[in-house]
């Protein structure tokens, strides 16, 4: 082959002329060997060579491609500040890991000014796509378990920065090789200056550094959560309080390294502190809670201790300071005694006391509660839960003290009897509208011969839930004293048969609305039968489910008198395909939620009952239908589309 000869005339410029090479062996190393090849260069004509070679005196070496990698950090750094919009920087954050750890190290205050015709553009569109996502004008995200790592923190915090960034941020558990750390809170930091609320839940490598990170740049926190973070102690807690001063709700769990001092911190600091959660924190004494209840106590109005060292002090604290507090809960108190919830009801502090949840506390006796009922003239809602020491005379004095009570709820107080209960229905207010008795095995079954009394007409809503010793015997009495219920709930009572149930149907002179008789094995269609002929023009829930007893006469008398019903659970009774198709033939029946679970005799025969009812069913319950074959299931979850189906 001949060689292809070149002149350099110029320091662009190729033209024909003398050879490249004096060695005419190196040509074959760019020109085929196949046939000769003609190559033709117009004269003075620029040429851009872009060969990955280049040429040297006597070899060819291969050309390095530039990259934008070889920058420094700093220079990607100035480049990325001066982006023009949050679309260009989500699209530079996914090229690496390397560019989206340098983007979302940049804070808002950091990025370039645009021009106005820019910056309206962007705000409009920024507006639009929040409306699409949140109705409320904020984003929301929630990281749990493998999920939460510092590179997703940083993805939300670049690609949620161009829309004003996170409004609420929520991370459950972390990952255990590559779990959020304080790199990934400076991130969110950094990027989502807007945050308002912030959750973080059995997070051990987030410590004081991560917290303080928030604070510096996040100082429109409203909301904190801390739940299982042992490596956060007071100083992270002292960051917040500085630099968040719009906190309104506090809630810490589980840290053990939080004590007193960052507690005093936020009553310090946090002016418009309303609501404060804490819950076992061994380190956490009076000292904190009595600093912080009272600093805030003009504006503090939920309030929620749980198993802490805390004593009398700071039951005392509450009763004088919770001017504002609204809503109160105390659970598994052990230091608290009788005196401490003495002094916090005779401390006239908790005049705008609502609600009072008492739970696990060894210290309320007969003379705490009543001074707690004379103490809170508004208190409406008590919870009593696991006050072993509570007995028939303290509930009666407290149900004469709190006038203004209209709902109480008693769970696993076993010294209450048949007399304390009574007697609380009998001196309450003409405001008591609730009453929930659950698990409480001192009640017996003892036959009361009581005076003429005035009934309490105001109760509305009933509820008496496995407590095995409350009989017909109660239940009679119950309906005498309690002629206008509306909702009752009769859960788990073995010892009550017909007789009891027909005695409150007797004197029950509202329509019932709701009725639950679920686990009553002793009843039968009789009180059904009754309970529609009376109470079907407003019934609309109705639960019977492992009343056995229960059979087709029963959906036979629903079908031709429950006009109203919506709900209807007859799971493990005796109901067979005469029963449901006896419903399906109701022209007025509009049952909305149907529950047959473990109906063993209902059978593929009530398929066209069913679809007939799944005209206006939203719910259907199949589960242990043993009798319905997997294909009829298939037929109704194809014909009532818009009825989610259990089998």
């Amino acid at each position: 082959m001949e060689g292809i000869d070149f002149c350099f005339l110029g320091e662009n410029e190729f033209c024909p002329g003398g050879p490249i090479f004096t060695n005419h062996k190196e040509q074959n190393l760019f020109l085929s060997i196949s046939r000769p090849v003609d190559v033709y260069f117009p004269s003075r004509k620029r040429s851009r060579i872009s060969a990955p070679f280049v040429f040297t005196e006597g070899r060819f070496e291969q050309k390095k491609q530039a990259s934008i990698e070889v920058l420094p950090d700093e220079c990607l750094f100035e480049i990325f500040r001066r982006l023009p919009g949050g679309d260009e920087r989500g699209a530079c954050a996914c090229v690496s890991k390397r560019w989206l750890s340098l983007l979302s190290n940049i804070c808002k205050d950091e990025l370039c000014s645009q021009n106005e015709s820019a910056k309206k553009n962007t705000q409009v569109k920024s507006e639009v796509e929040d409306e699409e996502i949140e109705g409320d004008g904020y984003l929301s995200r929630s990281l749990e378990g493998k999920k939460a790592t510092d590179i997703r923190l940083a993805a939300i915090a670049v690609g949620t920065a161009s829309r004003g960034g996170l409004g609420k941020l929520f991370i459950r558990g972390s990952n255990s090789s590559q779990g959020v750390t304080k790199v990934g809170l400076r991130a969110i930091a950094r990027g989502c200056p807007s945050l308002k609320v912030l959750s973080l839940w059995n997070l051990p490598s987030v410590g004081d550094e991560g917290l303080s990170e928030i604070a510096n740049g996040c100082h429109k926190l409203e909301k904190l959560d801390l739940s299982q973070c042992p490596a956060i102690t007071d100083k992270g807690l002292l960051a917040i309080a500085k630099s968040c001063p719009n906190l309104t709700d506090l809630v810490i769990e589980s840290c053990t390294n939080i004590g007193n001092e960052g507690l005093q911190a936020v009553g310090q600091n946090c002016t418009n502190l309303k609501s404060i959660s804490i819950k076992n924190c061994p380190a956490i004494g009076d000292q904190g809670i009595a600093a912080l209840v009272s600093s805030a106590t003009n504006v503090l109005t939920k309030v929620k201790l749980q198993a802490l060292n805390i004593t009398d002090v700071s039951l005392a604290v509450v009763g004088h300071y919770g001017k504002a507090v609204t809503d109160l809960f105390l659970t598994s108190l052990s230091n608290v005694s009788e005196r401490g919830f003495w002094v916090m009801g005779n401390g006239q502090g908790l005049q705008k006391l609502k609600s009072i949840t008492v739970a696990s506390c060894v210290g309320l006796t007969d003379t705490g509660l009543e001074a707690v009922g004379k103490g809170c003239p508004n208190l409406k809602q008590f919870c009593l839960n696991k006050c072993s020491f509570l007995s028939d005379n303290g509930l009666v004095s407290f149900a004469k003290s709190a006038v203004s009570l209209e709902s109480l709820l008693l769970e696993e107080c076993h010294r209450i009897t048949q007399f304390g209960f009574f007697g609380s229905l009998l001196n309450c207010g003409a405001n008591l509208k609730a009453v929930s008795l659950v698990n409480c095995f001192g009640i017996k079954d003892l036959k009361l011969d009581l005076p003429e009394l005035s009934p309490c007409n105001s109760l509305r809503a009933l509820s008496i839930r496995n407590c095995p010793g409350f009989g017909d015997g109660s239940l009679a009495l119950l309906g005498k004293l309690c002629p206008q219920l509306q909702n009752l709930e009769l859960s788990g009572l073995q010892a009550v048969t017909d007789a009891g149930f027909l005695a409150v149907l007797e004197n029950c002179e509202a329509g019932l609305v709701k009725v639950d008789l679920s686990g009553c094995v002793n009843l039968s269609d009789k009180v059904v039968s009754v309970m529609t002929e009376q109470h079907g023009w407003t019934l609309e829930v109705l639960n019977l489910d492992g009343c056995r007893r229960i059979t087709d006469a029963s959906l036979v008398a629903i079908a031709e008198n429950c006009f109203l019903l919506s709900d209807l659970d007859v799971s493990k009774c005796a109901t067979t395909d005469s029963g449901i198709a006896a419903m399906a033939r109701s022209n007025q029946l509009n049952l909305q939620v149907l529950s047959m679970s473990g109906c063993s005799m209902v059978s593929d025969k009530s398929l066209p009952a069913l679809i007939k009812l799944g005209r206006t069913l939203l719910g259907l319950n199949l589960q242990h239908c043993n009798a319905i074959s997997s294909s009829t299931v298939d037929v109704l979850v194809e014909r009532l589309w818009r009825c989610d189906i259990l089998s």
